[in-house]
């Protein structure tokens, strides 16, 4: 069986290490985990993975957050994945930094990432992780604190965080989206 996982972010040596990549920092996690590299495809770098009789590829699209929905479309077409096993990571504002809260469908939340992937695949049945990123900014200071970086106290608690994205990204795969919205919901 496979998966697509993609990680929402902007391409670019100045959007490395900002809140807004937490989606291409958690795969560059896991794909690290596992040794293996991305190469650079069509609309994205991407880098498969074989856990547990299971295929993970990993996108992350060089579309920047707001277009992913043209290589997200591209990478289920080529590979030929059902959109149930589309996965898609993002940051999240409105949730405290370091929740992870993933769900099976739903609105785009104002996140423009999703709101072009759901205009693209004309669905919002897809799974997502949302991985909350605070919201510790001033009013009219949203697109500064989006497109921040990490400060290194939220570093130190990305180095817990991100494994269990990992780990839940996993979960997906093998024991399905409603044991790991179980599982990894209340973490």
């Amino acid at each position: 069986m496979k998966y697509l996982i993609v990680g929402l972010g902007n391409i670019g040596a100045e959007y490395a290490n900002t809140r807004h990549n937490i989606g291409f920092d958690i795969l560059d996690e896991m794909a690290s985990a596992h040794n293996v590299s991305f190469k650079d495809e069509r609309y994205g770098a991407v880098a498969e993975i074989k856990h547990k009789a299971r295929t993970f590829i990993l996108l992350k699209p060089n579309t920047y957050v707001n277009l992913s929905g043209k290589a997200v479309n591209f990478w289920i077409q080529r590979e030929k994945i059902n959109a149930n096993h589309l996965f898609v990571i993002v940051d999240d504002l409105a949730l405290p930094f370091g929740t992870i809260r993933i769900k099976g469908k739903g609105s785009d939340a104002g996140h423009n990432g999703l709101k072009n992937i759901q205009s693209i695949l004309g669905t919002t049945n897809y799974a997502r992780l949302r991985f909350g990123i605070g919201n510790d900014f001033h009013k009219g200071q949203q697109i500064d604190f989006v497109l921040g970086k990490w400060t290194d106290e939220e570093q130190k608690v990305l180095n817990d965080r991100i494994p269990i994205a990992i780990d839940a990204i996993k979960a997906f795969g093998t024991i399905g989206l409603g044991q790991t919205m179980n599982q990894f919901n209340n973490k």
